[in-house]
Formats: C-alpha cells, sequence, structure tokens
C-alpha cells in the first residue's frame, strides 16, 4: 500500500470512529455499510457489560482553595456532618509596618500596642440556614503544620497536639447573615459575608510575655525582628503558626470560607503633616500558604448506603466513590490484533431519594482514574491525561455522565495483564467527583476532590433493577 493510500485509510477510521462514536443507535452494521473491499479496512463493534459498586471512603487528601465551617444534618443518611479548618497566613515579600516612630497607639509604658484585632472569616457562598445560631472556637497553633506533610481529610490538629496548651482560644456566637450589618450594606456589590472572631482579650505568648491583644504582640514582634516578616515561611516559623476555626456549637448551616483575614488596627501620624490615622495590617490564609478542613461524620451511616446493591453512589465529601470493574480481557478476546479507536460508557444517574431544598446537589465533574492510583493523583497534583485519567461533566438533559473514550486505559491494563504486572485491581478504575482550578484560556490547571456537598445515585450495582452499564467499543483493522 503506497504512503497516499495509507494516508487515505487513516483518514477513514477517524473519520468512521468519530462518526460511530456519536451514533448513540445500534451500529453493528455499520463497519460492512460504511467501507468497501477496495479499501481492505474492516470496523466492527461490540458492547460488553461493566459491574459497578459503591466503595466507602474514610478520607480524601485536602488540598482545596476553599476551608468549611459548621455542622450540618445530611438529609439523605440523617447524619451530623462538622467541619472544621486549620489556616495558616501569607504576607507579601519583605513587608514592612510604619515606621516606629509614627506609631501613636502605645500603653502607658510608652510601648507600641495594638488598638484591636481579628479574624474574619470570608465566604460567598453557603449550604443551609443562614439564620441559625452556630457557635465556632479559634485556636491558635502551637507549631506549623509542614509544608511538606501529605494531609488528608480526617487530619484533626487537637489530637494530633498542634493546639497551644494555655494558647489564645475565642469562642463566639454567629449567624452567616450578619443581623448586626445594616441592610443596606449587606445589599452593597462591594459587601462579602464573613463570620467576626474578634482577639481583643490579653494575651500570653509562649515567653510567658502578656500583651493587651494578640495584635500588639504581633507589632512588637515586628519591630524586634523585622526579618520574621521577611516572607511567609519566616512569619508561620516564628511569628503566627496558624490558627484552627473549630464547630463547637449549632446546627444547621455551613460556610464556605474562601479567605480567612487576620486583621490589626492601630494609630500612626503621616511623615509629612503629622496628621493622625487609623492603619490595618492583614494577614491572609491563601492559596500560598496551607489550608486544611477536617471532615467529621457517621461512617455507619456512609456504610449503609454502601451496602445497598440496587445502584452505586457517589457522595462528597469523602463519602462514597463508585469502582468501575472494566471487562479487559472480552474486550480484548478475538481482537488481539485490532486496533480499539473507541471505548464508550455513560453512567445513568437516578433521582435522589430525598428531594427538599436542602437535598445535596449532584456533582458536576467526574474522574475516572485507576484504583491503585487514587492516592499518588491527587497528592501529586496531577491533572486529566486522558491515557489512564478521564473527565466526565453532567450532562443535565440527559442525566448522565459520559466517558466517550477509554480506549488507552483498556490497553494499559490489557498489556500489563500479560506482562504479568498486575495487582489485584488491575482492572479496576474509580470515578470520584472533583472540582477544577483554570486558567485565563479556561483549561485545567489543577484537579482536586470535591469538599462541598453532594451526593447522586447511579444506575449500577450488583442487583440494579434497571439492567447494567453497557460499554461501546468500536475496533479496526487492515486485512
Amino acid at each position: 500500500m503506497d504512503l497516499k493510500s495509507k494516508i487515505l485509510h487513516l483518514a477513514t477510521v477517524m473519520t468512521l470512529t468519530v462518526a460511530l462514536a456519536a451514533c448513540d443507535s445500534d451500529t453493528n452494521y455499520l463497519g460492512g455499510s460504511l467501507t468497501s473491499d477496495m479499501d481492505h479496512l474492516s470496523i466492527s463493534t461490540d458492547t460488553f457489560s461493566i459491574t459497578t459498586r459503591s466503595i466507602k471512603v474514610d478520607s480524601v487528601f485536602a488540598r482545596n482553595t476553599l476551608s468549611y465551617l459548621g455542622t450540618i444534618r445530611d438529609p439523605e443518611t440523617g447524619d451530623y456532618i462538622s467541619a472544621h479548618y486549620m489556616t495558616q497566613f501569607h504576607t507579601l515579600e519583605d513587608y514592612e509596618f510604619p515606621p516606629l516612630d509614627s506609631i501613636v497607639s502605645r500603653d502607658d509604658n510608652g510601648l507600641v500596642q495594638a488598638d484591636s484585632c481579628e479574624l474574619r472569616l470570608f465566604f460567598d457562598d453557603f449550604y443551609g440556614d443562614s439564620l441559625t445560631s452556630m457557635k465556632c472556637t479559634a485556636y491558635e497553633l502551637s507549631r506549623p503544620m509542614l509544608e511538606s506533610g501529605i494531609y488528608y481529610s480526617n487530619f484533626d490538629p487537637k489530637t494530633e497536639g498542634l493546639i497551644r496548651e494555655g494558647g489564645l482560644q475565642k469562642t463566639v456566637s454567629y449567624t452567616l447573615t450578619d443581623m448586626n450589618v445594616p441592610l443596606a450594606k449587606r445589599l452593597d456589590k462591594d459587601y462579602t459575608k464573613n463570620i467576626l472572631v474578634r482577639l481583643n482579650q490579653p494575651y500570653t505568648d509562649k515567653d510567658g510575655n502578656t500583651y493587651n491583644n494578640y495584635g500588639t504582640y504581633v507589632m512588637r514582634k515586628y519591630y524586634d525582628h523585622p526579618e520574621y516578616f521577611k516572607n511567609s515561611i519566616r512569619l508561620t516559623n516564628n511569628v503566627i503558626p496558624g490558627f484552627y476555626l473549630e464547630s463547637t456549637g449549632g446546627l444547621g448551616s455551613m460556610a464556605y470560607v474562601k479567605l480567612t483575614q487576620l486583621n490589626i488596627y492601630f494609630r500612626y501620624h503621616g511623615v509629612s503633616n503629622k496628621n493622625d490615622y487609623t492603619g490595618t495590617t492583614s494577614f491572609a490564609g491563601t492559596q500560598e500558604v496551607l489550608q486544611r478542613t477536617n471532615f467529621v461524620n457517621d461512617r455507619a451511616a456512609i456504610s449503609r448506603l454502601v451496602e445497598d446493591k440496587s445502584c452505586t453512589y457517589l457522595k462528597t465529601p469523602a463519602g462514597i466513590f463508585t469502582e468501575v470493574t472494566l471487562p479487559v480481557e472480552q474486550v480484548r478476546r478475538n481482537h488481539e490484533a485490532d486496533s480499539i479507536n473507541t471505548a464508550k460508557f455513560s453512567l445513568q444517574r437516578l433521582v435522589n431519594s430525598t428531594d427538599n431544598e436542602y437535598t445535596f446537589n449532584c456533582p458536576s465533574t467526574l474522574i475516572l482514574i485507576p484504583k491503585d492510583s487514587i492516592n499518588t493523583f491527587f497528592e501529586n497534583k496531577e491533572i486529566a491525561n486522558y491515557k489512564n485519567s478521564f473527565m466526565a461533566s453532567y450532562d443535565s438533559t440527559k442525566g448522565v455522565y459520559t466517558f466517550g473514550n477509554i480506549s488507552s486505559l483498556i490497553n494499559s491494563m490489557y498489556h500489563a495483564k500479560m506482562a504479568g504486572e498486575t495487582s489485584k485491581d488491575w482492572n479496576k478504575a474509580v470515578v470520584i467527583p472533583v472540582t477544577t482550578t483554570l486558567d485565563a484560556s479556561d483549561k485545567v490547571i489543577g484537579i482536586a476532590h470535591d469538599m462541598s456537598f453532594s451526593s447522586t445515585r447511579l444506575v449500577g450495582g450488583e442487583d440494579c433493577p434497571l439492567g447494567g452499564i453497557k460499554l461501546s467499543v468500536i475496533y479496526s483493522k487492515y486485512e
């Protein structure tokens, strides 16, 4: 076959693959009708059954830009779910306070002091009732969490000994709709909802020095050791190890905290006109520093759903994934010399068993990865490569998640099996709800576990009354 003919044949294969993959009807006879003896190209199709089951997930790798705070009841299980989070704080490189002699706020001994100090927990979104009364407690950490550490969603700073004994601790009551803020301000487009934790009580540091508030401690640290504020690492290791925000009371709301900010207020005078001004220094919990949410829920309630064999579940956070067993050997049997052009399957969503205003939404984005790669995929900050990891978005019109072509995954599993490089889970993959980070051109540059509250049932499972899941395969070969 000359080069021109080979190129023509390759184009034919590609065209047929696209056409067949896009068709939802029976394709068993399309191969014969779209090729001719002249082409010496054989197209065939087949369908195989996929088996699925729910698997319980005790924890997931916690690396998200949002933190969660509150306690709610899962409307599907009746389970209580609590979320607490740890945050460290970022500072600009070579940050500077105003010159020491410009500070007006002083104590009776003439030492610099802050007028007030606070934590503000800013959030755009939440789950539950914004008027329900809640409580949270802010704890000072005794030491920083390690930047190189691998932290999962069941990591508890309290049980790990990270809370400073005798350190700063402040409990506040709040509602997500802060009725102390005038309505006109709450309706202002520049207003961001927040939870306020004032830190104005006397504070004693680990060396036994006492200050009128935590802000004064930070300011005096700066004027004694400005080198501690050169970058976020120095700040964390020498001044502010971080805070743990724990949900300690109330039921019915969960804040999705996008930014935690430590604000310090003081007075200083201008260099030229000597007028007094109110100054604010802020340190923020951002993507540049560690933020980790700790979820606590009833594992027995999750187990009851996993034991339901009439369907499978996807449930976040740290709840249930769906395991997929791929019929790799069946797909390759009698087709060892063929090319697999397309291997496609869909997961059909079932209506949630509960339906009220607080029913969890279904996950919007899923990823399919080999079961034995779950931890490494997220810990190594990988993204979907469409070779052994594949993404699917929810199609609300059809009520399905479709993985359009996983042929490369089937091929790699098959070749590993033939080479004897397999584990007991060699032909298993897992479907996991995720969130994505996009760049300016909407390209996916980050994937993390979905830590929001979502849940859905899927067609599948050992005793599914609606039939199983089908894998549609298109083969081609030259004869």
